[in-house]
């Protein structure tokens, strides 16, 4: 009997090996595209006009979908910057005269093409256009004749009669992709759905927000049926925490399926990294859905930045302390721990979790989170201890310039002091961040999460 217990535990930790090594193939093998935005304004974005990019980036990484944007052009984002080749101000014609120099430096896999404004109505435009999108997919298919190419029907405009040939334009390009009948060349109607009256900016010409998120939206359902199934997406269910300055800020949840035993759920909670000035609580999908899978409940965090705020990481912090209060504040609606909750964060994000667990704040005591795992947290604003702080993992690159050893080593001695229990892995030669959330994931990834899990077993947070 003895034995044979011994080999049904057996023979099931070789099953759960062979399904984690599984997965972790599964994660390597991702098909990996470059895409290309071309087009005009509306492609490049400005100042008081949206882009379609950066919510298009949401969509396919929210989606499995690993993507690179590439182009000479850069448009500024909270994620940093996205690569692009929008022109403001220039016809699908001028595309049509750089396009062979362009695409032979950047040969996307993919290009997304949406092009229709900057001429007057009195020019008769739709003949020359319709040749210069012609010849534009001819020179794309001459240099990589495996690319495929959207071509959009472009959004209407409320600038007339300037814009007024459009309609007429769009059922000329939906002839033009059907003459061809090549499943790599595929119709995107933009503009149904899009209302210039609701959807554009004063010009009535270019996107607000609302334009921009369903432009990207068409781009995505029409990528979708194109390219190969991800193996994993994400579900999160995004749900208001706070309203600040009109401003509504969110927290992405990822819940456990129900315990057998009806036990509550251990909880962590991540800060995304950008200086305080960057960053998405996209950062974090790949591990939120592996811990809730786990029976955690995982949550990453939007806070205030500066690039969308204007604020400072004073605002940041107040978040995070907000956001952990508002965990605890939903524990029996959520069923979860109100207990064992652990903090986490990269960079910027990972000295919000410390700060919000390691000084005091009176008027905030629900903010301390019971657990702190801090992925290489910048430690230069963190002064005053409190006693007995929850105990910490700290991961960080030996080659780590915002990060030195001399400034972990200090900082590990504060904490000791105050009767804290500090556990420290080096990452040998990494530098700042250990590694790209928005690259395939590698060794070092794969290392911080087995340290990871390691630390929350020994705390009661996984089985």
């Amino acid at each position: 009997m003895i034995f044979h217990k011994n080999r049904c535990k057996l023979l099931s930790l070789i099953f759960l090996l062979n399904v984690f090594s599984f997965i972790h193939a599964q994660e390597d093998t991702h098909q990996r595209f470059t895409l290309m935005g071309l087009g005009d304004s509306i492609t490049e974005g400005g100042d008081t006009f949206s882009s379609y990019l950066f919510p298009l980036w949401e969509k396919l990484f929210t989606g499995g979908y690993l993507v690179d944007f590439i182009g000479p052009q850069k448009q500024a984002c909270r994620i940093g910057e996205l690569h692009h080749a929008g022109y403001s101000g220039k016809t699908v014609e001028y595309l049509e005269s750089v396009i062979d120099s362009l695409y032979r430096e950047y040969p996307a896999d993919i290009v997304l093409l949406h092009a229709g404004h900057n001429h007057f109505v009195e020019e008769n435009p739709i003949p020359e256009m319709i040749k210069a999108y012609r010849s534009i997919i001819g020179k794309i298919k001459t240099i990589r004749p495996d690319a495929i190419i959207l071509l959009a029907q472009v959004i209407e405009s409320g600038k007339l009669p300037k814009y007024s040939y459009i309609p007429d334009l769009n059922k000329e390009i939906a002839k033009l992709v059907a003459s061809y009948d090549n499943p790599q060349i595929k119709l995107v109607n933009q503009a149904a759905g899009f209302d210039w009256k609701e959807d554009t900016v004063a010009d009535k010409v270019h996107p607000n927000t609302q334009g921009a998120s369903k432009m990207a939206q068409s781009w995505y359902h029409a990528l979708e049926k194109i390219l190969p199934v991800p193996s994993q997406k994400f579900y999160p269910e995004i749900v208001p925490y706070k309203i600040v300055d009109g401003d509504t800020l969110s927290m992405h949840i990822f819940k456990p399926q129900p315990s057998r035993n009806n036990s509550l759920s251990p909880v962590i909670v991540y800060f995304f990294g950008g200086g305080w000035k960057l960053g998405t609580p996209l950062q974090f999908y790949r591990e939120c859905a592996y811990y809730a899978s786990l029976g955690m409940t995982a949550v990453t965090v939007d806070y205030r930045i500066e690039f969308l705020h204007h604020t400072t990481p004073d605002e940041s912090l107040d978040d995070a302390r907000d956001a952990i209060c508002f965990l605890r504040e939903q524990a029996d609606a959520w069923h979860i721990d109100p207990d064992r909750i652990a903090a986490s964060g990269a960079s910027a994000g990972g000295y919000l979790a410390a700060a919000a667990g390691l000084e005091e704040c009176n008027d905030k005591a629900c903010s301390s989170p019971n657990l702190l795992v801090l992925n290489y947290a910048v430690l230069e604003r963190i002064k005053t201890l409190k006693n007995h702080p929850p105990p910490i993992l700290f991961l960080v690159g030996s080659a780590d310039h915002l990060v030195p050893l001399d400034a972990v080593s200090n900082f590990q001695q504060k904490v000791q002091q105050q009767n804290g229990l500090f556990e420290l892995h080096l990452f040998e030669g990494a530098q700042h961040p250990i590694f790209l959330y928005r690259k395939d994931p590698d060794a070092n990834f794969y290392k911080v999460r087995n340290l990871t899990d390691i630390f929350l077993k020994q705390y009661g947070y996984l089985h």
